[in-house]
């Protein structure tokens, strides 16, 4: 009763605090004829690094000394934004034509610091009334020109702004850079150069409540919705074949297996013993590490959890496109606030399982998933410190993740494992274990622990790998999801298929006697997330252009981070599945 008044309290709170922050953000945007709309310059990188982002002022752009950094929220910071007001004036329908910004004599060393930004292909973003706006810095022609030695380099220096209003709103804004306004950067000489901005208004008759869904109609494109609905089809094929296996396979093996236990009651005490029946005394025997099993089972819940509010969210509406940082913002407050779950799940396991030292347990719970996270995100912001990029996070806002971690999260997974302690459930074994162990029989190598994960996680993966590259060229790329919907129906289709498997692989696992399923079932379960990591390195060389230390830092220390979290929800899942399952089968027969 409490678990599900804490849930209901926690999906209302957040629901609470998104919906305001979304009203807040869109509530005023009403602007009068010459009034100033705040334009904000963001950052600038390689294209193709998404996690490589500096201070847009970092390169030599003109500046008037009147930049005031602008205040932004956690997520934001989070997700590496670093706005700073914009030295061009886009006053609300006042047309400008080559208006000048500055004009300034480039060094040596500020050519070649240009330089090197063309030949990488930065862009840069800014926002425009909360419309985010891109464009590349410069170009390089390479036309005719087969030695890169002999490439030339240019700046783009004339920007022109096309804002399309609705009334007294701003519904849309582009920046398109002059291919006939250059300056060529090729060779190392000062240049003397002006930076000009043209600004074009003109009317539509788009409502302000449709601005955002230009940035999410190219996930809704025919040839896309097709492929997504493809990677659907062929999961739900692969559920359909995986339950019909288990339907017509499973449960035969399972009444025969019933009728010929039922006969052996009847016939001669002598007869052999073979099958899951006579393993009975040692299936419920608790498994070693116990306190190890019992964190790894609390973190996977609260990771569970965690997913289902970020989905919730997801469906109602609050990560709609550049919704800056509402993403991050999330998952730093709901992994706090589900902290106490965590807490709850590991505590009132390992007491079932007859541990002692719950306070330990407590310790390692709270830090199986978190501790490995601090580690990697210290190496990595070390990283981003060196390269002088936007990822890397102030004292500040490091200081108000500590303040959470300490405030929220570590009182509410005490709070947790108390309640877990004080439960007073006990562990539901439907037959009594023997007090010595049964000796297991030997068995093949393909029903050792390593190739009995490859079994297990492979199938999970081939339901959701066509929707990876999305979510991949989403999260490390350019491109924008937004069609939640199909994501959650992959998911659910994920945690049907992870259940079956692991299901199936323990019954095989107690048919041929070896009663060590407990571990075995977790980590058949989480085997998934291996599989993810293994897709890493191959959209990292094959499918996508990232190169450089930061980047390949960034990419695969995160998605370790992630495949891991996938790790432990995943294996948690499969846990529960089997456990329900060799539950269900032990109380279904008689045993002695």
């Amino acid at each position: 009763m409490r678990s599900n008044m804490f849930s209901t309290f926690l999906f209302v709170f957040t629901i609470s605090l998104f919906s305001f922050n979304v009203l807040s953000d869109s509530s005023n945007h009403r602007y009068n004829d010459g009034d100033n709309v705040p334009l904000y310059a963001n950052k600038v990188g390689p294209f193709h690094n998404p996690s490589e982002t500096y201070r847009y002022f970092d390169l030599p752009f003109c500046v008037t000394g009147k930049e005031k950094d602008k205040t932004e929220a956690l997520g934001e910071v989070l997700n590496g934004d670093r706005l700073v007001s914009a030295p061009y004036a886009l006053d609300f329908k006042k047309d400008r034509d080559s208006k000048s910004v500055c004009k300034r004599k480039l060094t040596k060393e500020k050519v070649a610091q240009f330089r090197e930004a063309v030949r990488k292909d930065y862009y840069f973003q800014m926002y425009y009334d909360d419309l985010p706006i891109w464009g590349f810095i410069g170009t390089v022609d390479k036309e005719g020109k087969a030695d890169p030695s002999e490439y030339k380099y240019f700046l783009y220096k004339h920007i022109q702004f096309d804002v399309l209003y609705n009334k007294d709103r701003v519904i849309e804004i582009s920046a398109r850079m002059d291919p006939h306004s250059l300056v060529d950067l090729t060779e190392d000489k000062e240049i003397d150069t002006e930076f000009l901005y043209t600004v074009k208004w003109k009317e539509t008759d788009i409502p302000f409540e449709k601005r955002m869904e230009k940035y999410s109609q190219s996930s809704s494109l025919p040839h896309h919705l097709e492929i997504h609905w493809f990677s659907i089809i062929n999961s739900c094929v692969t559920v359909l074949l995986l339950t019909g296996f288990l339907a017509t396979i499973l449960m035969r093996v399972l009444k025969n297996d019933f009728m010929k236990y039922a006969q052996d009651e009847e016939a001669a005490d002598d007869q052999e013993e073979t099958g899951w029946k006579y393993i009975h005394g040692d299936v419920f025997r608790f498994p070693k590490y116990k306190s190890l099993f019992a964190a790894a089972l609390g973190s996977g819940t609260q990771l569970f959890a965690l997913t289902i509010f970020i989905f919730m969210l997801a469906l109602v509406g609050v990560f709609y496109p550049y919704n800056r940082g509402a993403l991050f913002t999330a998952l730093v407050v709901i992994y706090a606030l589900t902290s106490g779950i965590a807490g709850y799940t590991a505590t009132s396991f390992y007491i079932q399982l007859e541990g002692s030292n719950w306070v330990r347990n407590l310790l390692l719970t709270g830090c199986l998933f978190c501790a490995p996270l601090f580690l990697m995100f210290c190496f990595l912001n070390t990283v981003a410190i060196a390269y002088n990029a936007t990822a890397a996070l102030p004292f500040g806002t490091i200081l108000v993740i500590v303040l959470i971690w300490t405030l929220v999260t570590s009182p509410l997974l005490v709070l947790g494992g108390i309640a877990g302690k004080n439960s007073g459930a006990e562990f539901q074994a439907p037959v009594r274990t023997t007090k010595y162990p049964r000796e297991i029989p030997p068995l093949p190598w393909y029903r050792s622990t390593i190739p009995q994960m490859a079994m297990a996680g492979f199938l999970p993966f081939s339901a959701i790998y066509i929707e990876l590259y999305y979510i991949f060229a989403s999260v490390w790329g350019h491109r924008i999801y937004t069609i939640y919907s199909i994501l959650f129906i992959v998911f659910i289709i994920l945690l049907i298929v992870t259940a079956f498997i692991t299901v199936a692989l323990t019954y095989f696992q107690l048919a041929a006697e070896d009663h060590e399923w407990w571990w075995r079932s977790f980590l058949c379960g989480g085997s998934t997330g291996l599989f993810i990591y293994g897709y890493c390195l191959y959209y990292y060389y094959a499918r996508s252009d990232m190169s450089g230390f930061m980047q390949t830092s960034f990419f695969f220390g995160y998605m370790a981070c992630i495949c891991y979290g996938f790790f432990l929800m995943l294996g948690s899942v499969g846990f529960r599945a089997s456990l329900f399952f060799v539950r269900h089968i032990y109380k279904s027969i008689k045993c002695e």
